[in-house]
């Protein structure tokens, strides 16, 4: 059996702090991880001591992607950190990112150097897929995006001294693997929600039976989400989904209309998963 705790999210009880980001817990037989810290430490700290989660019993770290918002609550986070912990990206990691909400570009990516970073925790970086555990994958690049990304025109890099879009190569899922189907769990799915999708179908040769976290279709338009609540209903096998963070209230209620209510659940931190024989179930809270 494996449990998902969401720590970190835009919602949340009011026992909890809230901030724009992303935080999961994922325990398994073979160890803990957390997948993405959240925009701060103190939020991601507070959030595990009110869920009973130790940091020190972590494992290993997966990060989706750079942005603060899944990446703040890091430099917080190690010393409780057993050492060498390994943590899980994107090769292109530690490139520079910034947002830009009309006062110029601010800096947005991973606080912390490489060089920082390798001091404290060993470091998988890949464009790969990783096997963080047993079943346990990064979905690794993303790189075949025939259907809109989760795209933000605030968000760029830098190259050769000029501000250019983002390309959002470090972006990647996670796949909880189970012999009979698979569980997908997005950060913020930059890459795409439908093309994160066919990136695993192409790769694992399973049904998808759940899918959760940030897709990043906040201002996406009505063809876009029209045409990704129709591919997702497509999927027979799917029996959850968990919408959260970045995902966009207007593309939350419009899938939630379309599915029956004991298949949906707009998420909020604290919300736990349970996922046994690759079947996802939402725990009462």
């Amino acid at each position: 059996m494996i449990r998902l705790t969401c720590i970190t999210n835009d919602e949340a009880p009011a026992s909890f702090h809230i901030e724009h980001g992303f935080a999961v817990w994922i325990e398994s037989d073979h160890g803990n991880i957390l997948f993405d810290t959240g925009s701060s430490s103190e939020a991601l700290l507070y959030n595990m001591q009110q869920l009973d989660l130790n940091p020190a019993k972590i494992d290993a770290v997966i990060l989706s992607h750079a942005h603060d918002d899944h990446t703040g609550g890091l430099e917080g986070l190690i010393p409780y950190l057993k050492p060498n912990t390994p943590l899980y990206a994107n090769a292109t990691l530690f490139r520079n990112r910034y947002s830009n909400h009309g006062d110029g570009p601010l800096y947005r990516g991973i606080k912390l150097s490489q060089g920082e970073l390798a001091q404290h925790m060993a470091l998988h970086l890949s464009d790969d897929p990783q096997e963080v555990m047993p079943g346990i994958w990064t979905t690794g690049a993303i790189t075949n995006r025939p259907e809109p990304e989760g795209r933000s025109a605030r968000h760029t890099i830098i190259e050769e001294s000029q501000h250019i879009p983002d390309p959002y190569s470090d972006d990647l899922s996670l796949v909880i693997e189970s012999s009979d189907a698979l569980f997908l769990l997005c950060g913020c799915c930059h890459a795409g929600l439908l093309n994160t999708i066919y990136h695993i179908q192409t790769r694992w040769d399973k049904p998808i039976s759940g899918l959760g976290g940030g897709t990043h279709l906040k201002g996406a338009t009505e063809e876009t989400m029209a045409r990704t609540i129709s591919k997702v209903l497509a999927m027979e096998n799917l029996r959850l989904v968990w919408l959260a963070h970045c995902s966009g209230e207007d593309f939350i209620e419009k899938m939630g209309e379309a599915l029956e209510p004991e298949r949906f659940k707009h998420g909020l931190a604290g919300d736990v998963i349970r996922i046994c024989n690759g079947l996802p179930t939402l725990m009462e809270s």
